[in-house]
């Protein structure tokens, strides 16, 4: 079998990626020969070499965008690194319906090392790590190329949250907050208190949900958790030159900036 009949009938298995060893298994052709056939098919813009060793196929649908849906190949690029991940921030809000004045890059969370960000052709993907791993908040969703993995709607909250000064601030994030708060659960918020390790990041979901009026079946789960220990006064956007002062609500975040949503 050709490498081009191999990705032919790969699409009729509606998969969309492929790896180097892959192709080398199927084939009886030398490593230079397969390299120079995949450089040609990426030259004519069939398949994108996505990370050293592992390709994208580009079917005619998608041949304007240059590019495919990430749900089409996420799962088979992190079985292929032997690496856990999940769709995160901005990418799994839009999967939530909170897709207000989002580009088009990819936003993913794994495990450290941090994986080098990608950016060829239409292709841009940032990767984000947590040295913290839970398989809770982390939900399955269905694509035409199979399952793939996306943080739940108070996950991805409090992911934004925490990430907020690598994604311009919280005021550019507000609005697609406002409207994570319809999709998140009392049972997601509470499956997020029980792993969950950032502190500082729980007070500013529960002050940010308050001011955003979520219904207190969401806001007083986290309340009463903050309650159950001490915790100290945070900003609310951090910075490096600045200390959390006198506070005057329950969730002890310093506002230290003025909240103000597009939406």
């Amino acid at each position: 079998m050709t490498i081009r009949e191999y990705i032919i009938q790969l699409q009729t298995q509606e998969q969309y990626a492929f790896s180097l060893e892959e192709v080398s298994s199927i084939s009886d052709n030398s490593d230079v020969a397969i390299k120079k056939e995949l450089d040609r098919l990426t030259e004519k813009k069939l398949i994108i070499n996505l990370r050293k060793g592992f390709y994208l196929i580009i079917p005619p649908r998608y041949s304007m965008q240059g590019k495919i849906p990430v749900q089409l190949y996420i799962n088979k690029l992190f079985k292929s690194l032997d690496r856990k991940y999940y769709l995160s921030l901005y990418s799994a809000a839009k999967f939530h319906g909170a897709s207000h004045q989002q580009g088009q890059q990819e936003y993913i969370m794994t495990e450290i090392p941090k994986l080098g960000d990608i950016k060829k052709n239409n292709l841009n993907t940032r990767f984000f790590t947590t040295s913290t791993w839970s398989d809770k908040n982390i939900q399955e969703r269905k694509s035409d190329a199979g399952y793939f993995k996306i943080s739940s709607p108070a996950l991805t909250a409090i992911d934004l949250i925490h990430h907020q000064s690598k994604l311009g601030g919280i005021n550019r994030m507000l609005a697609v907050l406002e409207e994570l708060m319809e999709e998140i659960t009392p049972e997601d918020i509470k499956t997020l208190l029980s792993w969950y390790p950032h502190k500082s990041s729980i007070q500013r979901l529960g002050f940010i949900l308050e001011e955003l009026e979520a219904e207190d079946n969401l806001t007083s789960p986290i309340l009463y958790y903050l309650k159950q220990s001490k915790y100290f006064p945070v900003l609310l956007s951090p910075k490096s030159d600045q200390k959390a002062g006198a506070v005057n609500n329950p969730w002890k975040v310093d506002i230290n900036i003025t909240l103000e949503s597009d939406l």
